[in-house]
């Protein structure tokens, strides 16, 4: 839900060619703050201890209303950079400006809307990772500057800046990206130490954002990325947690015990991350990297999704099959991120990109099935609709004499 930015912490980011620890923090408010009441005139002390005790037990607090998070997974707008000819950029008609509009209505009804940012916004910086002359594909992305203003339309209040895109262009682009979502209100996590702080009806909720690659807080090293949380948590009521993970492609929509590599490369363990950054007090956890949907897991109460998926990833990008289904994912949590419900809106995207709302609802069925293969009973209960519900509990044995 996109409101008015309110005060930004201001952060200098000239020790982030470093990518040392930036310790940013984005508070953002929600609802004022009620003021306090008004002292009340102390009464003589002969009247306190004459006064009766109540007579009449004090009503009992109404319950914290739910939390509505609208999370989504890779988000890659166009492509200002073509290889192996950079004048040929890959942007969308009307330069982006309806590409979300499909599922901005749920975006803009959360509380908080999330997303992976899938590569810089930046019209400056350079890049390394492709070779001249040419020698084959190469994928850098650097998303027009002005795009993001379509993610704050769409309705985004905090964007993960944790993943293996973000530092195509360098240095230079990675400041130009925060200075870009600063100007627009949008929150972000991911550098080293970096997070973000949001209030919503006065609970404090705190984002970190890790992932495998430099630059970025390393999932990989699951003590650290545990300590980052628990210390997170001491200054915020509810944390999420975001991860970019796990092996890619259609292939590996399962989620493995142990460690993934996928070209050479580890991509982490991210059932140990998930379940110890939620011992370390996460109340949600949102993964995104394989670029296909994986299931759903019901931890210790807290909700773990493996995979998002591609959202909104226009040109480039393989979109066949099962990297083409989308969804945003919808979660009502108390609090404490104790999870109470939510759904999937499914979705859609065929080549060059861009979510539309996918009547069918595709998506739906796989994650019920991936979610029951890989998690069994700790798997939620997800409806033929898409509504996404807390198991109930087995019924009790009892003995037969």
């Amino acid at each position: 839900m996109r409101l008015p930015p309110t005060s930004l912490a201001a952060l200098a980011f000239a020790a982030l060619a470093a990518l040392g620890a930036v310790g940013c923090v984005h508070a953002q408010s929600r609802t004022p703050l009620a003021p306090p009441a008004p002292a009340q005139a102390a009464e003589p002390a002969a009247r306190q201890a004459e006064a009766p005790a109540p007579s009449v037990a004090a009503a009992p607090a109404e319950a914290a209303p739910p939390i509505t998070f609208a999370a989504v997974g890779d988000v890659m707008l166009g492509n200002a950079y073509a290889y192996p000819d950079p004048s040929k950029a890959l942007l969308p008609p009307d330069d982006g400006a309806t590409l979300l509009a499909e599922f901005s209505p749920v975006l803009e009804a959360a509380d908080v809307a999330f997303g992976n940012l899938e590569g810089p916004l930046s019209d400056e910086g350079t890049t390394r990772k492709c070779k001249w002359p040419p020698t084959g594909v190469c994928y850098a992305f650097r998303v027009p500057e002005r795009y993001g203003a379509h993610l704050a339309r769409a309705g985004f209040d905090v964007l993960s800046l944790a993943n293996n895109h973000v530092g195509d262009f360098g240095d230079v682009a990675r400041v130009r990206t925060r200075a870009v979502l600063d100007g627009l209100g949008i929150r972000y996590a991911g550098a080293p130490g970096e997070v973000a702080l949001l209030e919503v009806r006065g609970t404090r909720i705190g984002v970190a954002a890790f992932s495998v690659s430099a630059g970025t807080n390393d999932l990989r090293d699951v003590e650290g990325a545990a300590r980052l949380v628990a210390e997170l948590r001491a200054r915020a009521d509810l944390v999420v947690v975001s991860f970019h993970g796990g092996a890619e492609g259609a292939a590996y929509q399962r989620v493995p015990h142990g460690e993934e590599v996928f070209l050479s490369e580890s991509r982490g363990d991210v059932r140990r991350f998930a379940h110890a950054v939620v011992d370390a007090g996460a109340g949600l956890v949102l993964g995104h990297g394989p670029h296909v949907v994986r299931g759903l897991e019901l931890y210790r109460g807290k909700l773990i999704a493996y995979s998002l998926g591609n959202f909104a990833t226009y040109g480039g990008f393989n979109l066949n099959g099962p990297n083409g289904l989308t969804l945003v994912l919808e979660v009502q949590v108390a609090p404490d991120g104790t999870f109470l419900g939510g759904t999937i809106h499914p979705g859609k995207q065929l080549r060059p990109g861009g979510p539309r709302v996918d009547p069918a609802g595709e998506v739906i069925q796989i994650l019920r099935q991936l979610s029951a293969e890989d998690f069994g009973a700790a798997a939620p209960e997800i409806g033929a609709d898409g509504t996404i519900r807390v198991p109930a509990p087995a019924p009790a044995l009892t003995s037969r004499r």
